[in-house]
């Protein structure tokens, strides 16, 4: 067991960098578009079209793949991250930024499908379950690392540009250890719309709310701290805090939805972080110690939303569905992280503090929807509902790695 996981060990240090990378640089470019007094319309534009990148890189990448092969395919999209990274150090420009993270968001997207397609082909039944548990660690880890070390320097400085190049550089240690030369191909995605609300409305509705929700937060929450006067450590600590609560919260929120209705949990959770959110917006808080209190609420809630809404997706789908519904919700989400970043954007530009207006709406909208549905359809009992398990909502999970979570094998075959 211990020669099988040693090369796992070495792909997943490669999606560490890649990770780390990409939390640098998402968080580096709305801080210094704001230090150089770009709209917040257009620092939401930055989040629009990297999710329009990536969800458009979920669906077409496979063929570029399938066409030059996973070794070379992830060569290239390696170097092309690396080198928008460097560019967007050089032409601080909105425009041209907006234009490069389409780019990126693409390239990341197949780059991440490729290297899940190696841990799938390195995983065995047996070790299924631990490496689908080691990704979702070095998820969580390598983000917040990527994101606390822009408080080393600064930010107005090319330095960080170039640390994010080196990083998305050193990701390519994966095709370096890989013995594999040919994974098995990439799964084409489509998203039935029609499948995923028929089989369940609530995730439906929901998932495209959260999306909505962390695409809005998850862009333009720096831009945010920035307005409202906070250090660079005191917002990549902010963004740090909400990434650790919602990973603190996802078993606890996760066990409880397997003993009650998931719509119940979805519902309070969820209007829980709008009530957390509409405080930021109505308070406006002007101490650390309380807004750090709300945003910590904030993340523990908001950030348990998505895997419950997978969860409870999955309880109504037929056993050999689960890659297809949970991929289509997937691409779901991203659908709503292009919408997000957009609406944020354009309430910030007559007050900072609507963007938790924004994110507040959001998740009451959810939390209603689901008592609403409750009573149209009554729930799955207990001891039918599929085991809960932690799906990251981070923006960086792609359709490939459904196929690393053990449901995916458990429930096909």
């Amino acid at each position: 067991m211990r020669r099988n996981l040693l090369p796992v060990l070495s792909l997943l240090l490669g999606t560490a960098f890649l990770l780390a990378g990409n939390g640098l640089h998402g968080l580096l470019l709305p801080m210094r578009g704001s230090a150089e007094g770009f709209s917040p319309t257009s620092l939401g534009l930055l989040g629009t079209s990297w999710a329009t990148g990536f969800v458009l890189g979920c669906i077409y990448s496979q063929r570029l793949v399938r066409r030059i092969g996973h070794v070379r395919a992830f060569s290239a999209f390696s170097a092309m991250i690396a080198i928008i990274a460097l560019l967007t150090g050089l032409l601080v420009d909105p425009v041209s930024w907006i234009v490069l993270r389409v780019v990126t968001g693409f390239s990341i997207a197949a780059a991440f499908m490729i290297i899940e397609s190696w841990l799938n082909e390195r995983a065995t039944n047996e070790t299924r379950g631990l490496i689908f548990s080691l990704y979702m660690t070095v998820t969580y880890v390598a983000i917040v690392a990527g994101q606390m070390s822009i408080a080393l320097g600064d930010i107005n400085q090319s330095t960080f540009f170039i640390i994010a190049g080196i990083l998305y550089c050193l990701s390519l240690l994966p095709t370096a250890v890989s013995t594999a030369s040919s994974p098995a191909p990439l799964k084409e995605v489509k998203l039935d719309l029609k499948m995923i609300y028929r089989n369940s409305p609530v995730s439906f509705v929901s998932i495209l709310l959260i999306g909505i929700a962390n695409g809005a937060f998850g862009t333009l929450a720096p831009v945010f701290g920035a307005n409202v006067g906070l250090t660079t450590l005191t917002i990549a600590t902010m963004m740090s805090i909400t990434i650790f609560s919602g990973a603190v919260m996802q078993l606890p929120a996760g066990r409880m939805s397997d003993r009650m209705d998931r719509r119940y949990v979805l519902a309070g959770l969820a209007a829980i972080a709008g009530l957390s959110g509409l405080a930021i917006a109505v308070i406006k808080p002007s101490g650390i110690a309380v807004l750090f209190g709300l945003i910590s609420l904030y993340g523990a809630m908001s950030y348990t939303l998505y895997s419950i809404t997978v969860a409870h997706a999955n309880d109504f789908a037929a056993s050999d569905k689960f890659v297809t519904v949970s991929g289509g919700l997937l691409l779901l989400y991203g659908v709503g992280t292009i919408i997000g970043p957009l609406i944020g954007g354009l309430a910030m530009a007559s007050d900072t503090y609507l963007l938790f207006a924004v994110t507040a709406a959001a998740h009451v909208a959810i939390a209603v929807y689901a008592i609403f549905r409750s009573r149209m359809r009554a729930a799955i009992p207990a001891d039918e509902r599929e085991n809960f398990t932690s799906t990251p909502s981070a923006r960086a999970a792609t359709p490939e790695s459904i196929n690393l979570d053990p449901r995916a094998v458990t429930q096909e075959n």
